[in-house]
């Protein structure tokens, strides 16, 4: 395979970071981190880090390279990515760029439009009217002034609704306008992306064993050693899937089996949100349905050939 840009998509537990090992041993392969809860050192285990025995096998780059305080944007990952996508070019090695985070990936192949700094107290003032005006409400206020929002942006997904409300409230300017003005950081031509989208079933059963394993692992641990810092609980790595119910387990509040299902169910509707996710916005890139690796690499190199 002649040095390209691989971008590796799909939800989590579907065998992204096995693919791109392989893929970076036959190719000749750097990775790079494209999952936003592993750019962050605390929680190797609980995030799904590559273990050190597997970033041993290739160069790895962004990966638990912030630390839980230090809260990054997707447009400071881009910079970051970019600097590490030109150093492989530079050196004609293949880049895998791999992960879950959807707006990850639509920053390089879409762009990332440079909104200026949002004043907390907009923020805060967004936060507060979905609260009280509930979902419906709010996307019908945020259709008035940003209606290609209001309609991209999935049912429950709080998070986009009220940043595209802060946007329009603070610029004046939609932040569909604000995302229209700018270019892909990656030309069409010099990237190839596969989506990783098994079964789902298969999936959930995988999660569920996955985050099992991880307790016995010393998730725990990295959960306490976390809660220790009493950190602000609005920084992206506390929101990370299971630490809030381990959390709540460690002070007593829950047992460790109700913790563990809670964190299950949650980890669960995480997939499901990244699979609505790659569905509607990476519609076109060809998709791997498998979940065995070895059929997985079959698939990818009958949809990678020439």
């Amino acid at each position: 395979m002649e040095p390209r840009i691989w971008l590796i998509a799909g939800p989590t537990a579907s065998g992204k970071s096995a693919l791109s090992l392989r893929l970076a041993a036959q190719a000749d392969g750097e990775i790079v981190n494209a999952d936003s809860m592993q750019l962050y050192a605390d929680l190797r285990l609980l995030t799904a880090r590559p273990s050190p025995e597997e970033e041993a096998q290739a160069p790895h780059h962004l990966f638990g390279v912030a630390d839980a305080a230090d809260a990054w944007s997707t447009g400071r990952w881009l910079r970051a990515a970019l600097e590490v996508l030109e150093a492989i070019a530079a050196r004609g090695r293949t880049a895998i760029v791999v992960g879950g985070t959807g707006l990850y990936f639509r920053a390089l192949t879409e762009g990332l439009a440079d909104i200026p700094a949002i004043p907390a107290e907009t923020r805060a003032a967004a936060e507060a009217d979905f609260e009280a005006m509930g979902e419906d409400a709010f996307r019908a206020r945020l259709a008035g002034g940003d209606p290609a929002a209001a309609r991209r942006i999935a049912a429950g997904d709080r998070q986009r609704l009220v940043r595209a409300w802060e946007v329009l409230a603070a610029t004046e300017t939609a932040l569909s306008d604000w995302q229209a003005a700018t270019g892909p950081a990656l030309a069409a031509g010099a990237w190839r992306g596969v989506v990783l989208e098994p079964d789902r079933a298969a999936l959930y059963a995988r999660c569920d064993a996955r985050l099992a394993a991880m307790v016995q692992a010393g998730a725990l641990d990295e959960v306490a050693g976390l809660a220790a810092r009493d950190l602000d609980p609005s920084l992206p790595l506390m929101k990370a899937v299971g630490v809030r119910e381990f959390a709540a387990h460690l002070r007593g509040e829950i047992s460790l089996s109700a913790a563990l299902e809670a964190a299950q169910r949650e980890t669960r509707r995480y997939a499901k949100r990244q699979m609505t996710w790659t569905r509607r916005q990476m519609a076109g890139w060809p998709r791997i349905t498998e979940l065995e690796p070895q059929a997985q690499w079959r698939q990818f190199l009958a949809l990678s050939a020439p």
